[in-house]
């Protein structure tokens, strides 16, 4: 093991115990061997996560449980095995699930939350909002900086593409990219390999 692979590995030891003992007691879920780093701003009592998450340094997880004058009754949920790279960022109103062992890399955003804009004259930030369903399912590899929008719903084993602006409804096994994102591959399970598709996820 390299040196600077070896200060890794002690530091991540090191986060796995402050994770065990100081931060899982605020978390309404927390599994074993879990590792969440400092985040640039969390609201752990209404986060559940699975056993052997990791949580890199400065992500924000947030859930929003009053807006505009409304209450939410919110759950970001993360599945066993889930990796959340640095600087993501996931926000929900509602109950937000990630599925076991999906890789989100550095710099996505994942949201619930449409903001409304309805009223000239005041802030879009003081407007109501309007929560879609979210989910992300198991086995998932989402790209750097993409953008999981809400109403997106993934089924299990999807890539999403670097920097893809994503919503709506994807089957399993599909690669989707773009902006807005659409799929442009498909797993065959009668040849098992992944093929193009069109725009409507039909193989060419």
């Amino acid at each position: 093991m390299s040196p600077s692979r070896r200060l890794q590995w002690l530091a991540l030891n090191r986060d796995r115990l402050i994770t065990a003992t100081f931060r899982s007691w605020r978390l309404r879920q927390c599994g074993g061997d879990t590792i969440v780093q400092t985040p640039l701003f969390w609201t752990p009592e209404f986060i559940e996560l699975g056993a052997r998450v990791l949580i890199w340094r400065g992500s924000r997880i947030e859930a929003v449980d009053e807006y505009a004058g409304t209450r939410y009754q919110p759950t970001i949920r993360l599945g066993d095995g889930v990796s959340l790279q640095q600087s993501c960022h996931i926000t929900a109103a509602d109950t937000l699930t990630i599925g076991d062992d999906t890789t989100i890399l550095y710099g996505a955003m994942i949201t619930d939350i449409d903001h409304r804009y309805e009223t000239l004259g005041i802030n879009v930030q003081h407007q109501a909002i309007t929560v879609r369903k979210t989910s992300i399912g198991r086995n998932c590899f989402i790209g750097a900086g993409a953008r999981i929008l809400a109403g997106t719903i993934l089924g299990d084993h999807c890539i999403v593409g670097a920097n893809a602006v994503v919503r709506g409804s994807f089957p399993d096994a599909c690669v989707v990219a773009g902006m807005p994102a659409r799929i442009i591959k498909r797993f065959d399970v009668r040849c098992g390999q992944w093929l193009k598709t069109n725009a409507e996820g039909e193989f060419l």
